[in-house]
């Protein structure tokens, strides 16, 4: 990694990206730090470069600014590079399975729908999606070389799933998710919300985790802000799983309980 990729960043205030107020320093941590803490596993040892993060006093929204000049190599080089699998090891096969299976349960009911798996790894989800019956699927992620085009037209149903935090601009993401998005449709989107005891955890809250590319961790409150300028509605089933919703998607209504 270049030494422009591990400036510190030592502002002590940024402006947040999901609300626009002013954010202070929150605290610092390691650029290693990693998912698999919660497990007690060290896979990595310490890399001595320190990630800075801000947190909004409005919001919410904790935040780093280090990516925010890197190219995609320099995320690829850095983050998505041969030894992702030791810091998300459900990345490749796990969770795509769950997801499919989650997304079979949930919508399941019409198989007609035209689904887009947004930021979808390496396809497998999509492919699980066609084998349990879904007509119409399409699969975008940046970063894999087989998916990096963006699909045309608009999409009933997008799903994107552990993608929000690794945005380093989560205004622009939203917005191409409402870009892609049909007139009545939804978002499925997984990302996991701070606790309710973040002030005592602070950024040792095991998802605060620069080396797996979380420099997003959003509130109930910032996923608002950044829904609201597009039309979207935010629910949620839990703090892990949530919906962005544009009208009153029929396929939904056992969800959404709208008559």
């Amino acid at each position: 990694m270049s030494d422009q990729n591990f400036r510190s960043v030592t502002e002590q205030t940024a402006v947040c990206k999901c609300c626009g107020d002013v954010a202070r320093i929150y605290g610092v941590v390691d650029f290693n730090k990693n998912c698999e803490v919660i497990h007690n596993r060290q896979v990595l040892g310490m890399s001595g470069v320190p990630v800075y993060y801000h947190r909004c006093p409005r919001c919410g929204f904790i935040f780093t600014t280090f990516t925010d000049a890197w190219s995609k190599e320099d995320f690829g080089k850095n983050i998505y590079n041969a030894e992702y699998g030791l810091v998300d090891p459900e990345y490749a096969d796990k969770r795509p399975r769950n997801v499919a299976g989650m997304i079979t349960q949930l919508w399941g009911g019409n198989k007609d729908l035209r689904v887009l798996d947004y930021g979808g790894g390496n396809g497998l989800t999509g492919r699980l999606l066609r084998e349990a019956g879904f007509k119409h699927v399409e699969v975008y992620d940046p970063f894999t070389p087989k998916y990096s085009v963006k699909p045309t037209g608009k999409f009933d149903l997008i799903l994107m799933f552990e993608v929000l935090e690794h945005s380093p601009t989560p205004k622009q993401t939203v917005s191409d998710l409402a870009s892609m998005l049909e007139d009545v449709g939804l978002v499925t989107l997984s990302t996991l919300l701070q606790p309710q005891d973040i002030n005592a955890q602070g950024l040792n809250w095991w998802y605060v985790a620069p080396r797996n590319g979380h420099v997003s961790m959003h509130s109930r409150q910032s996923l608002t802000e950044l829904a609201k300028p597009f039309g979207l509605m935010v629910g949620s089933f839990n703090d892990g799983l949530h919906l962005l919703v544009r009208g009153r998607p029929e396929f939904a209504k056992h969800v959404l309980k709208f008559s």
